[in-house]
């Protein structure tokens, strides 16, 4: 047993300062403000702690990606960004042959079994051409029935998320079978009208895939589904806090429309995750990464993030002005909430101890996953990356 005392220790609704945590295990013990009970094991004086970040959508990072189906890399991908405080990360495919999904949502399942991914995330191959963003165009295709459902079992209960249009052929249907099988059904990649949009939800979709990227954009007299999105008090919706993918002012706006409960921060990061700019792959396209910003060869659309979310965090801290209170529900309470994770994502008695160590510059200084301390922060190389993108 042991206790860190001493720093700002961030918990639901309200900054501890100073404040202490007690670990047990893998679990937190106690939690309290002012000097615990008995001399601390580690001292915090000068830092900042908030819960384990949740990644609810990341296709890589570090150099390697959860795309080409090798495990021994798809854990390389998780320390990565463990590294930069995601104690709990979903693994994020992107469009491709269906007998290529099934097998990599079949090799992904036993890392999912095993702990180290909290689940897979189909994006695509349902997608609409139209917002197809960096999918592959000729793999997209409408959600017939039985290879949603072929797919949902290949992964034996670890496909946790899928990103689809509503507005295909097919794609309400889709939404119930996804739902059914006790996913989350999360709608992007559309050009869907608002009125189809609310169907969907209607239907059972809960989440909106990077909010206002690769979405039909918003219109006076056609608001599309950003504006259902964020209407909507049943849904919760992805935002790319890069200052790439949306402007820091939008991300304040919606926070202030539907709440720091209804509104996740996400990396879409690829492989370039704190690599060089350089020439990369994603989902078999080529990718460009110049000052960080991944875009494709051909056509220029962006490609995912290179972001990771101790970034995110401090973009949406210093960009958007939020403060540490509702910047930790969204990077770690409420994503674990969309994926149902009692156990994580927040700094509780009873809860596994995942904890982020930062400095006064909201840097990672140590991560503690489960209890264990991981390395300190990522390599300069890393910390450049950030630099670059802000």
């Amino acid at each position: 047993m042991s206790v860190l005392a001493g720093g700002r220790v961030v918990i639901p609704g309200r900054v501890l300062d100073p404040g202490w945590v007690e670990v047990d295990g893998d679990r937190l013990a106690a939690v309290g403000e002012g000097t615990p009970a008995r001399a601390a094991d580690v001292d915090l004086r000068g830092r900042v702690v908030v819960p384990g970040f949740v990644d609810l959508h990341v296709h890589g990072g570090g150099g390697g990606s959860f795309t080409t189906g090798d495990v021994h890399e798809a854990a390389r991908v998780v320390d990565f960004h463990r590294r930069h405080g995601t104690t709990t990360t979903m693994a994020s495919l992107v469009t491709a042959e269906l007998a290529e999904l099934e097998g990599l949502v079949a090799a992904l399942a036993d890392l999912v079994a095993d702990g180290l991914l909290a689940g897979v995330h189909l994006e695509g191959p349902w997608l609409s051409a139209r917002q197809r963003g960096a999918h592959d165009p000729a793999l997209l295709r409408a959600p017939a029935g039985p290879e949603v459902e072929r797919l949902l079992q290949r992964g034996r209960g670890s496909v946790r998320m899928v990103t689809l249009a509503p507005e295909l052929d097919g794609g309400l249907a889709a939404v119930s079978r996804i739902v059914a099988a006790g996913a989350v059904a999360a709608l992007g990649h559309t050009h869907a009208t608002y009125a189809v949009t609310r169907e969907a939800l209607d239907t059972g979709a809960t989440l909106g895939t990077h909010l206002f990227n690769a979405m039909r954009p918003v219109h006076h007299r056609e608001p599309g589904p950003a504006v259902a999105l964020l209407d909507d008090p049943r849904a919760t919706v992805e935002v790319i806090a890069d200052g790439v993918h949306v402007h820091p002012a939008m991300l304040r706006r919606a926070v202030t429309t539907k709440g720091a409960e209804r509104v996740a921060l996400v990396t879409d990061a690829m492989a370039a995750a704190g690599m060089a700019d350089g020439d990369y792959q994603l989902g078999g396209l080529h990718v460009g990464v110049v000052d960080g910003v991944a875009r494709l060869a051909d056509g220029g659309a962006l490609a995912g993030s290179t972001l990771t979310m101790d970034a995110a965090f401090r973009g949406a801290v210093r960009g958007s002005g939020l403060p540490l209170e509702e910047v930790a529900r969204l990077a770690s309470t409420t994503p674990a909430a969309v994926l149902g994770l009692p156990d994580v994502g927040a700094i509780e008695a009873g809860r596994r101890a995942d904890l982020v160590v930062l400095d006064q510059a909201l840097h990672v200084t140590a991560v503690m996953a489960a209890g264990a301390w991981v390395q300190d922060a990522g390599s300069r190389q890393d910390s450049t990356s950030e630099a670059a993108r802000g």
